[in-house]
Parts: C-alpha cells; structure tokens; sequence
C-alpha cells in the first residue's frame, strides 16, 4: 500500500509540472487532514492523494478503523460514515442508519432475517463513539420526507444481483458433502484407506436475492453450487514409480439452491447431480474391483431454526430422482442435527470474530437400511463479521457411518483434523 501510495504521488507531480500555479489543493473528507499530511490535487475527474509521511497513513476501512475516527465528528458526517460501511459490508440488503446527534445511532429497513439483523447491529456497537444504538421499523419523519423526494427517480429495489456477502442459508458445516474448500488428514478409515488426505474444492456462487417475497416478507435467494471431493491413501501398498499417494476416490457435485429467509427461519430446496468416479492410480493397484457408477440426481428441503444467535437446530427429507443402473439408489434420506457456537469472542487487534463451535450432523438413507451415519465436529471459527460471511475453520472431525462413492453402503468410522474456508 506505501508503495503504491509513493507511485501515485511521484506519478501525480511529474504530471503537474509547469502547472501548479492552477491547481488548487481542495479538501477530500473533513477531518482527514488532522490524520495525515497530504497533497491533493484535482486534475479533471482525478484525485490523487499522496502521504509524504507514509508511516503515519491510516486506512478507513471498517478492519481498521482508529479509536477516536468519530470522535468530535458532526451527526450528519457520522452518519455518513456509518452508511458507508455498512454499505461496503453488507451492500445487498439496502439497511439505512440515522444519526441525531453524535454517538446514538438508529438503524431501519433492516432484514428479516435474525441471523443478519443481530450481526448488523453487533457491528454497528462495535465502531468506536457510538454510545446508542437502535432498531427502528420507519425512518424518522425528516429522512421520510427526503426519501419522498427520490421516489420518482430511484423506485424501491426488489432485488439485488450477486450478493455475495451474506447467505439466507447458511451450509451445513458437518455435513460430508456441503460445498467448501478444505483439506484434512484421516486416520482409521479401514474402507477408502487408513492414512489419508482428504482434499474439497468448492463453493456456493449466490446469483440474485428477492426482498419482501410472499405473506411473511422474506427474502428469497437463488444460488449455483458446486464441489469436487478427492480421498488420497497416502501409504497404498502397491507404489509403482516411487508414487507417495493414490487417487482413491473423486465426487462432484453440481445444485441449484433456493433459499428462503424470515426471522430465525431458514429453509433451502435444491435439485442436485452427484456423480463419483474410482481413481486411475487405485484402478491400477487393484484390478479385481469392479467399478460401478455411482451416479444420480435428486431433490431436498431443509428447514433451520436459529434458536439463539449460538444455537441452530436443522432437518429435513430428500428424495432421489433418478440413478445409475449400475448402482441402483433406493428414494428416501433424512438429515438432521445442530450447530452451538460459544464463547463468541472480539479480536480487536486482528478485527476479527473467534468462537469455539460444536457440530453434529446426522444422515439416514433407505438405501443403507436407515442406519445412522454420524458426523461430529469441534473445532474454532474466525470471520470479519459476526455470525455473517465466509470463516475460517480449524477443527477435529469424528465419523461414523458411510464411506464415499461406490462403497457408499460400507460402513466405516474414522478421525481427522481439518482447515476449511467458506460459509
């Protein structure tokens, strides 16, 4: 960033030779200049700002924003402020905030969704000079004056295209096949291998959001998810050419998610295709399994419940459309389980958010008797925003239940540690 801020100011002033006498310095944002020393000048549509004292330079964005930013500020410039980065955090969803007098913040056209509100009013009590703040169903009367006058010329937004900050439904984060990119290291698996890295390369692409849709006012969301899930033996026992890991097994998926969202409901239908493919090098080393195609599509409605801002409760069936001959699938799954975050806490140094979190996920297939399949995972959570947004996960995983792929119906248990990154 210094460098780039240096290039800028060199570039600027080698432009401007032979016409500083017309340039002018104009101010940029009241009460910046207390902060840094800056030249700034104004070259048609340009304004470069350059630091001569680089090493005092201090960034307004919401991650790093200095303790006394809104202090001595006026109503209408912390207003200002605080539109913006509640703009540049949470763009799609169009909250407003009003400011009457410095430090006490009321905030309005906030969403319905639990999880998001409680996330968007944490953030705005954790800026720093804000006192007060409060949750508003209607602007007050002078701000719905001026949004009177705008009405013709903005008409109210029913939708957002790409909003990638947030999602309605948050993934299922110990579910064995929910779109994320991770890698974790097993042991004890006595099916796929018993040393083994697991590998996951995938996430959830949001495509448009809806507001205020049907009798209860939610928003209603579409979205494009796909995964690719690889299992690697890390000690196979035929190693030819010196190889270190064998390709065991590889499945891919490819959904498409609605999701819908109001007060502490969630609910997710989506179709999917999941297909899952033997490896060459496992082909190679074991030429006396036969290998079947393991392939079909189905359909799924979950409902989540957010019983508090740590706990969520979840479930629902699927039903499988259409498979492989080769491997037949018997119609009818059930999924269930919760999420409990604890001791959330607030990095101020890093700006970030950390709860330990525990997760327990249960599947039971017809095509496997009904048997339970058992997923646990404890572990720790970082994100930028609390309870909203992608996070980072390290945590230990328990499973007991089914394998992967064509040995889908071989029951198996087995440990593992893993990072993971997404929603």
């Amino acid at each position: 960033m210094k460098a780039l801020i240096l290039f800028i100011f060199f570039a600027s002033c080698h432009a401007q030779q032979g016409s500083k006498e017309s340039a002018s310095p104009l101010p940029l944002f009241h009460g910046i200049e207390n902060e840094v020393n800056s030249d700034v000048t104004f070259d048609e549509d340009i304004l470069l700002i350059a630091d001569r004292r680089t090493s005092s330079l201090r960034m307004t964005r919401p991650d790093q924003v200095p303790d006394n930013r809104l202090d001595d500020e006026t109503a209408s410039y912390q207003e200002g402020y605080i539109q913006a980065l509640i703009d540049e955090n949470y763009f799609e969803l169009l909250v407003r905030v009003y400011v009457p007098k410095p430090g006490v913040v009321y905030i309005y056209n906030l969403p319905k969704d639990d999880r998001i509100r409680k996330s968007i009013i944490a953030f705005v009590q954790d800026l720093p000079g804000i006192t007060e703040v409060h949750v508003v169903d209607e602007p007050p009367p002078d701000v719905v004056a001026k949004t009177e006058q705008l009405k013709e010329v903005r008409p109210h937004i029913k939708g957002v295209w790409f909003p990638e900050t947030t999602v309605l439904f948050p993934p299922i984060i110990a579910s064995p096949h929910e779109p994320v990119y991770s890698v974790a290291y097993r042991w004890g698996d006595a099916v796929i291998a018993n040393n083994q890295i697991a590998v996951s390369l995938g996430d959830v692409f949001p495509l448009f959001r809806w507001f205020e849709v049907g009798r209860w006012k939610g928003d209603l969301q579409i979205d494009i998810a796909a995964c690719m899930w690889a299992d690697f033996n890390m000690h196979p026992k035929i190693h030819p050419n010196d190889e270190w890991a064998e390709l065991v097994n590889t499945d891919y998926l490819l959904s498409i998610p609605f999701s819908y969202a109001v007060d502490a409901w969630a609910f997710r239908f989506r179709i999917y295709h999941i297909s899952s493919h033997l490896g060459d090098e496992f082909m190679v080393n074991n030429p006396n399994i036969l290998r079947l195609n393991p392939s079909f599509e189905a359909i799924e409605i979950l409902g989540s419940y957010q019983a508090t801002l740590a706990f969520r409760l979840y479930g629902g069936p699927g039903f499988i459309i259409n498979s492989d001959p080769s491997y037949p699938m018997k119609q009818f799954y059930v999924e269930y389980g919760f999420e409990w975050r604890f001791m959330v806490l607030r990095h101020h140094y890093h700006s970030l958010y950390g709860a330990p979190f525990l997760a327990i996920d249960m599947q039971q297939w017809q095509v496997a008797g009904w048997t339970p399949s058992l997923t646990i995972m404890a572990g720790y959570e970082w994100s930028k925003l609390l309870n909203a947004g992608r996070k980072v996960r390290l945590f230990f995983e328990y499973h007991n239940g089914y394998s992967e792929g064509q040995f889908f119906t071989n029951r198996t248990d087995y440990i593992a540690i893993r990072v993971s990154w997404g929603f």
